[in-house]
């Protein structure tokens, strides 16, 4: 499943950068917060509804795109075998649903198109780190100590993406900050349930 959903991201990206619809693109499939709330028009644009997902198959460039197809690679594999395919595609559904979410509560009203799979890959960082990450939280309560461990990577999570964000936006390239965190606690919050919707029969 994760070779699957790169192989479409990449193939979605070639085919729009060989026909030179790039921009088209952006327009057409990117999550726009504003048409959410009726601010700006849907004429000759995907559904609002599909935006987050058709967003993730359109990018700003060959840069955009191999840096989030290299952390999809490496995160999606490892977390795959854990909670399977089945999973993993929810995961990624789910997340990139989530950093829409988010991205349209910090500025409902904004008119820039949000694109790139980054949110929906954040979800699966944020199940590979539940999954991998070591427990760093020393408490006697297994269940409070998952939950503590969850909110301190969330909190370091959400505190690289406030430097990052800074960092871009000082440089003029604006980052979907709310996206990344949306899609991050998403990953959290699934990693156990996606667990036992796969090992409930074992």
């Amino acid at each position: 499943m994760t070779l699957a959903i790169a192989i479409v991201t990449a193939a979605a990206w070639l085919i729009a950068s060989a026909l030179g619809l790039q921009d088209l693109a952006v327009i057409w499939g990117g999550f726009i917060p504003a048409r959410v709330g009726g601010v700006v028009g849907d004429e000759m644009l995907a559904p609002v509804f599909l935006t987050p997902l058709t967003a993730t198959v359109v990018h700003a460039g060959i840069i955009h795109l191999g840096f989030n197809l290299l952390i999809h690679l490496f995160c999606g594999r490892a977390t795959e075998t854990i909670i399977g395919g089945r999973g993993l595609l929810i995961l990624y559904i789910v997340g990139a649903y989530a950093a829409a979410a988010a991205q349209f509560f910090a500025n409902p009203e904004d008119m820039r198109p949000m694109v790139g799979a980054s949110g929906a890959i954040s979800a699966v960082l944020g199940t590979y780190a539940i999954l991998f990450g070591r427990n760093r939280v020393n408490v006697a309560n297994l269940a409070l100590a998952r939950w503590l461990n969850a909110l301190w990577l969330a909190a370091a999570w959400i505190g690289l993406q406030i430097l990052v964000g800074f960092t871009f936006e000082t440089a003029g390239a604006p980052l979907a900050i709310a996206a990344h965190i949306g899609g991050f606690l998403a990953g959290l919050v699934l990693a156990k349930p996606l667990l036992l919707l796969r090992y409930r029969g074992a």
